[in-house]
């Protein structure tokens, strides 16, 4: 079964009851695609090990991944929104909820406000700086979906949304924001730029045909080249953030095994594939995972 097939759901013709309309919203927020969730949420446990020492307070950290799939979920329910006049005319999101007609336009600006609010829920136990800093959270995840009609570098928006959970890591345990959390917000901002230009290839010449802006597009033929670039600067900056913490060969040894991971995506679309490219772009998982273990087991090893 395509992942197409699994978004699509009949209509039918009667009145839809509240399980099949959970399913809906599910299908809306991408629960069956978590993938947007996982990679918003290493960059926050990179955060908070490293604001916590190598021991963040475990309510917290429930708090902050909570938090992820709350916020990525409404961030989904609003870009479907945006996109509502566009999806129907792309092949790989025509079967998404609202270009189907599985969703109305108002029930996803619902979903957003309810999920939006949940989170919200999450601020009562933090501090109040962190509350601060979450607003800034919203608006780039209730901007983002817009960015790509004015600007060719929407993945720069989405890094700082994605990226902003750093900085309110290091907040939520601290109460400061120190240099290294700005490092680290700006390392996730690249990695942003790097997996979701591998995700917007896949509909470039789709995205060309109705006029939505994208890196895919902006980049052109040097789309590789530059990937190759942001990713180099990527493990460079994450090579200084170890540096800056003092860390030890287990990081490091994690670091390798990223830098081999973003060699193999560069292999994956070395030929331009759109299923090319949504692999390579699926492959930032694992990219996430390992550097967030080097850093645990280096922390376990020597504080």
């Amino acid at each position: 079964m395509t992942s197409q097939q699994v978004d699509m759901i009949p209509s039918g013709t009667g009145p839809v009851g509240w399980l099949e309309r959970l399913r809906r919203y599910a299908l809306l927020v991408r629960l069956n695609r978590p993938i947007g969730i996982l990679l918003l949420m290493w960059p926050t446990l990179w955060a908070l090990w490293i604001a916590g020492e190598g021991t963040p307070p475990w309510h917290i950290v429930l708090v902050f991944v909570t938090g992820v799939a709350l916020m990525r979920s409404a961030g989904c329910a609003i870009n479907d929104y945006a996109d509502r006049e566009f999806d129907g005319h792309v092949a790989r999101t025509q079967a998404r909820p609202i270009a189907s007609g599985l969703v109305s336009p108002r029930e996803a600006l619902g979903v957003f406000i309810v999920l939006s609010l949940l989170a919200a829920s999450l601020l009562f136990f933090l501090n109040w700086p962190t509350r601060y800093m979450s607003l800034v959270a919203l608006l780039l995840t209730a901007v983002y979906p817009f960015m790509k009609r004015y600007t060719h570098l929407p993945q720069v928006v989405l890094g700082a949304a994605f990226g902003w959970a750093v900085p309110m890591a290091f907040m939520a345990l601290n109460e400061s924001v120190p240099p290294v959390a700005w490092l680290l917000f700006a390392t996730t901002l690249i990695w942003a730029l790097i997996y979701d230009t591998q995700y917007a290839m896949v509909d470039r010449e789709d995205d060309l045909k109705i006029g939505v802006k994208s890196s895919a597009i902006l980049f052109g033929r040097h789309d590789k080249l530059i990937i190759g670039l942001l990713q180099a600067a990527m493990i460079v900056l994450l090579l200084l953030t170890g540096m800056l913490l003092g860390r030890g060969a287990f990081y490091y040894l994690g670091l390798l095994g990223g830098a081999g991971l973003f060699a193999y995506q560069q292999w994956l679309i070395r030929a331009r594939e759109p299923k090319a490219y949504f692999e390579a772009f699926l492959n930032n998982n694992q990219f996430g995972m390992v550097i967030f273990i080097g850093l645990l087991v280096d922390y376990l090893s020597f504080g």
